[in-house]
């Protein structure tokens, strides 16, 4: 896999055994990500071949029968994660950018199971409700939901350390932040 530029920041030595312990990237999206590259504004929006990897780890040990994807942009992560949807699964996928709709197709229709992939263009809030799939008892688990949203930190000691944090909204990007060792959440009401 290769060092990424927006890795560049990222010690070489933990680089190096991500890539000597990682699965390699598979050669559908080797080229999806070159041509994401070459022909896409914004490429670093795609998820990458660490991600990719993660992501199909985690479908491979989930087996999950139906997945929905929201922003799904040249269709990297669904890919991956097809890797180990149930046999009888589907993926449904759902992009604002009608540009992206033949570059989706055209490497969803590349893997061995193309006819999984139902693709949406438009607005998810008006897509979802229109998705005809059933959904069997079964399949429908109850989720605790827990939400923190901006929560206030307050030290409880002067004690730092620094850490790798993810950035939710630009996949694979990471920077080394300061934090506190103890600290209380408040969330405001």
């Amino acid at each position: 896999m290769p060092n990424e530029k927006m890795n560049d920041f990222i010690n070489k030595e933990i680089l190096d055994y991500v890539e000597l312990f990682s699965q390699k990237e598979p050669d559908i999206l080797k080229e999806l990500n070159r041509e994401t590259n070459l022909k896409v504004l914004n490429p670093r929006m795609l998820s990458g071949a660490y991600q990719g990897r993660v992501l199909s780890m985690i479908s491979k040990l989930l087996k999950p029968k139906k997945v929905l994807e929201i922003g799904t942009y040249t269709g990297y992560s669904a890919i991956c994660i097809s890797e180990g949807l149930d046999l009888n699964g589907t993926i449904h996928t759902i992009d604002k950018n009608e540009e992206l709709f033949n570059i989706q197709r055209k490497y969803f229709d590349k893997t061995k199971n193309g006819n999984v992939f139902f693709q949406y263009v438009g607005n998810a809030l008006e897509i979802i409700p229109t998705i005809n799939e059933n959904f069997e008892e079964e399949d429908q688990k109850e989720i605790k939901i827990t939400a923190l949203i901006n929560p206030k930190l307050i030290k409880t000691s002067d004690e730092t350390e620094n850490d790798w944090e993810g950035c939710l909204s630009i996949p694979g990007m990471l920077g080394l932040v300061k934090r506190y060792l103890k600290n209380v959440f408040v969330i405001n009401t």
